[in-house]
């Protein structure tokens, strides 16, 4: 079976896309995702096992259908692939997590008034990514060199990240940032969970807006680093479209539970560019020698491994 054809059928990509609506409108309007709340660490823990159980149920169930319509080996090989892709896509999305940390602590919100704001992100990145994933799929079918452009910008990033990993980015001289301002009507304070606010007869958006607009932003520049670097380990519209989308789903979840202790994880940065360099190098590397999905696996979860490790350890004393 050709890698570049996508097993998801028809019915395939409905169920799971009514499946994501579903757990969205769980926890938006049934587990008080529509009420403001501090999110506990025992919260967050409990939604992040549901989501990592959750995606090894689908991989399970997808290795069984497959199984038994494709045979063992297509059951095998795109099995590996989903939790190949899903733990790069989950490794990548930690990256995230710090960057909210910066955006929320700048704008000082209030722990509360976060979790909405990180539904809303991450609605965003489900649309954001599916357009992205759909688009790269057929550029990707109709004109297959652009992998090697693929691996090569993924290198340069991995560079830049390891060059970059102790600086803080500066949110005041972000240019969404200063078009936001310079463009709209911007109030001076806070109002809870309020996007917008009427004063005077004249609608002003909050600094909750602005803080909306730079967590989907930041989306859209992590999403250009990590959806080539799964169509380094697939070209399968389905796979990288799941893995991606089990990813996103938690990592609200994720953020809540490293929220507090984000910065023992300090050299999680130096793995995860190691992680993008590795996999550009495999692309640029494809027409010599094909790396096999399971040693792209090892590679990966030893380079995240390793860091988390080494982090805990140069942290243990704080």
């Amino acid at each position: 079976m050709d890698n570049t054809i996508s097993i998801g059928e028809p019915w395939m990509w409905g169920v799971f896309i009514v499946f994501v609506l579903f757990m969205l409108a769980l926890d938006l309007f049934a587990f008080g995702g529509n009420r403001s709340h501090r999110v506990s660490v025992r919260e967050a823990a409990t939604w992040s096992l549901i989501w990592v159980s959750m995606a090894l149920l689908f991989n399970a169930g997808l290795w069984w259908y497959l199984s038994g319509t494709l045979g063992d080996e297509i059951a095998d090989r795109k099995s590996l692939e989903f939790l190949t892709g899903y733990l790069i896509e989950k490794s990548l999305s930690v990256d995230n997590v710090f960057i909210f940390l910066l955006i929320f602590s700048s704008f000082h919100v209030a722990a509360e008034f976060q979790r909405r704001v990180l539904i809303y992100g991450v609605l965003g990145a489900i649309v954001l990514r599916a357009a992205m994933i759909l688009a790269g799929a057929w550029v990707v079918r109709e004109f297959g060199w652009v992998l090697y452009l693929f691996g090569f910008f993924l290198i340069v990033t991995g560079l830049r990240m390891l060059v970059m990993a102790e600086k803080e980015p500066d949110l005041n001289n972000n240019p969404v940032l200063k078009f936001a301002r310079r463009h709209l009507r911007i109030s001076q304070n806070h109002h809870g969970e309020e996007f917008t606010v009427m004063q005077g007869g004249v609608r002003y958006f909050t600094p909750l807006f602005l803080v909306l607009i730079l967590i989907e932003t930041s989306d859209l520049v992590f999403a250009v680093d990590s959806i080539p670097a799964i169509f380094a380990i697939t070209t399968d519209p389905f796979i990288v479209f799941t893995s991606n989308i089990f990813a996103i789903m938690g990592l609200r979840a994720l953020y809540f539970l490293l929220a507090d202790v984000a910065d023992r994880f300090h050299l999680l940065k130096y793995g995860l560019a190691m992680v993008l360099a590795f996999i550009g190098a495999k692309m640029l590397i494809a027409p010599w020698y094909h790396v096999p999905v399971a040693a792209s696996l090892v590679v990966v979860a030893v380079l995240i491994g390793t860091s988390v490790i080494a982090s805990l350890i140069a942290t243990r004393k704080s």
